[in-house]
């Protein structure tokens, strides 16, 4: 007795091609429409893993880690320099989501960098930031900003060392005038000296020291009055 032979059911070609699009794993080169091109590991048609990435607009090149389609872990973006056309590195630590968090060093310009750490592409937390003026601030952030304890060294080596708020001195600071032999131990708001004291500071081995040495206050208790002072004007 013959047998009936049932159909085979063709899979739809558009999944089939759906399927063959699916990108997991380890590929070579992936061009994008726009020109950009990915080299790298994906999971799920999304970049995952180890990578680098190439943007033909703006000529910008990553080559790190990724997550879900996103940078993040450890990376380093670069971008070309006009002046050589090449590809020069513009910051090498950690991503998250995309954007600078963590650890990590950015190159403003050759005499411009930051070494510090990150959180949602912005300074914060603890790191060290060299101007191009040669100036050199160590310490805290918050939202590119200085903030809380830190130093920031002037190129003619004379220094403040406290308290900041919003890239602002505040609070409790001492301001040490190398040049002079002076140093000003004092109160801050907004980045004006408020109330405190000034002081000899090494003038024997300052460049320009004053005239004349600063008299002596004959106070039995210094650091009170400075306190009382501070407590004064922060009541007004």
């Amino acid at each position: 007795m013959p047998h009936l032979k049932k159909p085979r059911k063709q899979e739809p070609l558009s999944k089939i091609w759906d399927r063959k699009a699916q990108k997991s794993g380890l590929r070579h080169t992936v061009f994008s429409v726009n020109g950009d091109q990915y080299t790298g590991e994906w999971l799920d048609n999304k970049k995952h893993g180890k990578g680098t990435q190439i943007w033909k607009t703006g000529g910008a090149i990553y080559d790190g880690d990724w997550k879900c389609g996103k940078r993040e872990g450890y990376g380093t973006y670069s971008r070309i320099c006009p002046k050589t056309n090449e590809y020069a590195r513009e910051y090498s630590g950690g991503w998250k989501n995309d954007k600078k968090h963590g650890f990590g060093t950015h190159f403003y310009s050759l005499s411009a960098s930051y070494e510090g750490e990150w959180s949602d592409d912005q300074r914060s937390g603890w790191g060290r930031m060299y101007y191009a003026n040669g100036d050199i601030y160590e310490g805290e952030w918050l939202k590119d900003q200085h903030h809380g304890q830190g130093m920031l060294r002037l190129t003619n080596e004379n220094r403040y060392e406290g308290t900041w708020k919003d890239g602002r001195k505040s609070g409790h600071g001492r301001f040490f005038y190398l040049d002079k032999g002076q140093l000003y131990d004092g109160f801050w708001v907004d980045g004006v000296a408020k109330c405190g004291a000034v002081s000899d500071f090494g003038r024997e081995e300052s460049i320009m020291p004053t005239l004349y040495p600063i008299p002596k206050v004959h106070l039995m208790d210094q650091a009170s009055v400075l306190m009382e002072s501070i407590s004064k004007y922060q009541e007004e």
